[in-house]
């Protein structure tokens, strides 16, 4: 008799075997791969140095000649001698144009703007910021592969709370370039709850503060027996560690009195100001040395100095903090701890900051460089099938809405900002006008009520729409935002069954500038927008008023005596006229003046459509 062997759903059949899945930190300033061995998540280390090796990849990659490269450590202790071929902290590139990278001028690369997203180019040629990211992920899954000696079943990949669509596709889609499989992207501070709601068994509101090398996130997250909810998320997708080393560059410069216009100066000035900030995490005082077109510059600068010239970026974290606490609607008080997260949290005038702002010390008991790596390692772990964890959920959310544009350049919001993903949700919408055949559907995404002001992510059209008086076809629009934070859309006419469908790859290019001011300015011009809203609805209701009563002029127009006509040709002249100003009320006033103008002609149409209908027609046949 032969046994047939059972398993659980998503797990191995096999009982000892198991799936080999890995956490991934793609970071600005350095990377790190972690799994679950021995039924503890940790990083795994990459077997040279001193001890067992080291566990941070800095994200660094150096093109040299004949096809060759570095990563890592080599490649950062190069930059200032190869700044043109060495690429750091490219995160901040991800889906981004040139004109969308503030500050480039200041960096040492030969960008190049190409149409999708800005790439840099190297002795090995032109590189994007998925290949280059791609080198990355590449060295962190060989560290895997060698680690377990085996092939990887997949990888969770973290991403910043605040990267919008493009940018994770653009992560995505360097993971594919690299080999492996995406099991699932996940957002950093998520990550960094996940460890340390696993380690301490914690319960309760936390906030997490993830202050990295080019990225700032901050969420609220509610942990209840294995539940990670995100109860509102916020940042600034362009500020982080980097900006610090620019400012005490800057800084230091003015203070010698010297520029920095090669790109061997600047990255040498950038390599000193991350020295210096990184030794006033310990000493009070410090000296920032470097060469500049070979002349040496020496700068003494002091833990309060460095302090105050970086005062209004720690600030604007802060901002960042309040405004999400104001959109969960929650105290300070309310919150049961704050965990750091990123390297620059190392800063003690960033940790006071935080532990003022929320009246507690933060908790640093977990290594903030590798939490968010263990976090996706549990995580992994999970949906590979491995562990006992099986109860984990995370509940992650959405950072901007999505939406439709509607007719007059308006935004129809479908998906809330702060909504729980994955989720599905529909809304109908029609035709504008009579025997209208296609339908083009426009997705955007962002706070604001007009399309212009807010981020497009895709188009595509609704063709085959059977030809009906406007306002009678009802299109189905459904959005679905799957684990990982992307967007498929579909169109589907009720009537006919026709539909059309997009997966939202956006061709990259936002800036993270913009992502990270999309709610500030929602807010900030909400009263303006509302009222170009409703002077964008009156003057759509008007132009259908208008498009209605000259087809009903041009089909019936014998109905009315030659002064009805004027009359009606009065009010359609007086309505463009007070359409084309800005006052929407009055614009509505006379859409109204016009609809009772033309209840007599209604009503006789109506009679001769009922008069035709009963022509020879028998009661019995009724």
């Amino acid at each position: 008799m032969a046994l047939l062997q059972l398993s659980e759903p998503g797990q191995t059949p096999d009982p000892h075997a198991r799936r080999i899945a890995v956490g991934i930190d793609l970071g600005t300033t350095h990377s790190l791969v972690a799994a679950v061995r021995h039924g503890v998540a940790e990083c795994l280390p990459d077997g040279q140095g001193e001890g067992q090796g080291r566990v941070i990849l800095p994200s660094v990659v150096r093109y040299l000649d004949h096809n060759r490269r570095q990563i890592g450590f080599d490649a950062r202790d190069a930059q200032a001698e190869d700044p043109e071929n060495t690429i750091a902290s490219v995160k901040r590139f991800m889906g981004r144009r040139l004109a969308d990278l503030v500050g480039h001028e200041r960096l040492p690369y030969r960008f190049v703007d190409q149409p999708g997203m800005v790439a840099i180019a190297t002795r090995a040629g032109v590189k994007t910021p998925v290949e280059v990211s791609a080198e990355i992920l590449a060295t962190l899954r060989h560290r895997a592969e060698d680690t377990f000696n085996d092939d990887l079943f997949g990888a969770v990949i973290t991403v910043p709370a605040y990267f919008d669509d493009a940018q994770r596709q653009a992560t995505k889609d360097a993971a594919q370039l690299a080999g492996l499989n995406v099991l699932r992207l996940i957002n950093e501070p998520t990550a960094a709850a996940v460890a340390y709601g696993l380690d301490n068994a914690s319960e309760g509101l936390y906030a997490v503060y993830d202050l990295g090398g080019g990225t700032f996130d901050i969420s609220l997250l509610r942990l209840q027996r294995g539940v990670f909810e995100v109860v509102a998320t916020g940042g600034d997708a362009a500020l982080g560690g980097d900006d610090f080393d620019q400012a005490l560059a800057d800084w230091a410069l003015a203070q010698a009195h010297r520029g920095a216009d090669t790109a061997h100066d600047k990255r040498a000035v950038l390599v000193a100001a991350r020295a210096a900030k990184e030794a006033l995490t310990e000493a009070a005082d410090t000296l920032l040395t470097c060469n500049l077109s070979g002349q040496p510059v020496s700068v003494p600068v002091s833990r309060a100095q460095f302090d105050a010239i970086t005062r209004p970026l720690i600030d604007r974290t802060l901002a960042a903090v309040r405004k999400v606490l104001r959109d969960a609607r929650l105290k300070r008080d309310e919150v049961a701890g704050v965990v750091m997260v990123g390297g620059s949290t190392r800063m003690p005038a960033v940790q006071a900051a935080v532990g003022e702002l929320f009246g507690r010390v933060p908790l640093t008991n977990l290594n903030p460089d590798e939490v968010v790596a263990v976090g996706a390692a549990i995580q992994a772990n999970a949906l590979a099938g491995n562990g006992r964890d099986g109860e984990l959920l995370l509940l992650d959310v959405i950072p901007l809405s999505l939406g439709l544009e509607t007719m007059g350049g308006l935004v129809e919001r479908v998906i809330e900002r702060n909504t729980t993903i994955p989720v599905a949700k529909a809304q109908d919408f029609t035709t504008f006008k009579d025997g209208q055949t296609a339908m083009a559907i426009h997705v955007v995404q962002g706070e604001r009520e007009l399309v212009a002001d807010n981020r497009s992510l895709a188009r595509f059209e609704l063709r085959g729409i059977p030809p009906m008086v406007a306002g009678a076809a009802r299109i189905r629009v459904t959005f679905q935002v799957d684990a990982d934070g992307l967007l498929s859309v579909a169109a589907r006419e009720l009537g006919s069954g026709v539909e059309a469908s997009v997966v939202v790859k956006p061709s990259y290019g936002l800036a993270d500038d913009q992502i990270a001011g999309m709610l500030k300015d929602g807010f900030a011009s909400a009263e303006a927008d509302m009222v170009a809203r409703s002077l964008r609805e009156s003057r759509v209701e008007a132009e259908r008023m208008t498009l209605a009563t000259r087809a009903a002029l041009a089909a019936d127009g014998e109905l009315l005596t030659e002064a009805e006509r004027q009359a009606i040709e009065a009010l359609l002249v007086d309505l463009a006229r007070i359409a084309a100003g800005e006052d929407h009320a009055a614009i509505d006033s006379a859409v109204e003046r016009l609809a009772e103008g033309t209840e007599s002609f209604a009503a006789a149409r109506m009679n001769r459509g009922i008069q035709a209908a009963l022509t020879g027609r028998k009661l019995n046949d009724l």
